[in-house]
């Protein structure tokens, strides 16, 4: 393999490109210390060692700090670590590496997302969040079944009509009309809806 293109990221950063395809990110320093430079011939085993040297250690690294900073899908882990530039393959070892630890799993995440929106959330918003996320359907599904009451969304109704400082007894049919549009554009379902707001003009 030809290094063919040395590109600027940064002033000490740069992509390498092998046979015109992008093939991974050194620094200065690292370029100088595998004589990387371009026309330079790269040899399987020079590939293997800067995979193992330095884009392994350095893409573990990052998976941590990404954990560190805030609570993250297998596929938001991912995805980032892709937008840093890491080649697939290094950032599946990253992030088998977190998992290894138990720093990072779908389940879990599941669970501290569904704990923190339950007051606040239908079941259907969550649902709708965390498949956003990259969780797959039958964790999202283990996880309701587990962590969300079963009258979770009359609590999270009167949760936000509390924080809306919405009074039901002294609201004007009006405010009931757009109070109870909103809650079914939120994922609410209109029983619960019903059963907290008096909705007897609703089909009048």
């Amino acid at each position: 393999m030809k290094v063919t293109r040395l590109e600027p990221v940064t002033k000490t950063k740069y992509k390498v490109y092998l046979d015109e395809q992008f093939a991974f990110v050194l620094y200065k320093g690292e370029l100088s210390r595998y004589k990387i430079k371009e026309d330079a011939e790269v040899s399987q085993e020079l590939m293997e060692q800067i995979k193992n040297e330095v884009l392994v250690k350095r893409a573990k690294l990052r998976a941590l700090q990404l954990l560190n900073y805030m609570d993250r899908t297998e596929q938001q882990l991912r995805d980032r670590l892709k937008r840093d530039l890491y080649p697939e393959d290094i950032v599946e070892l990253a992030v088998e590496y977190v998992k290894s630890f138990g720093y990072v799993g779908d389940y879990g995440y599941a669970k501290r997302y569904v704990e923190s929106k339950r007051t606040s959330k239908s079941k259907e918003e969550i649902r709708a969040g965390l498949i956003q996320k990259g969780v797959s359907k039958e964790t999202i599904q283990l996880v309701l079944s587990e962590c969300y009451e079963e009258q979770g969304d009359l609590m999270a109704i009167k949760n936000i009509l509390e924080k809306k400082r919405f009074v039901v007894d002294t609201a004007t049919d009006e405010e009931k009309r757009k109070i109870f549009a909103y809650l079914l554009r939120k994922g609410f379902r209109y029983g619960d809806i019903s059963q907290v707001i008096q909705v007897s003009f609703w089909n009048a």
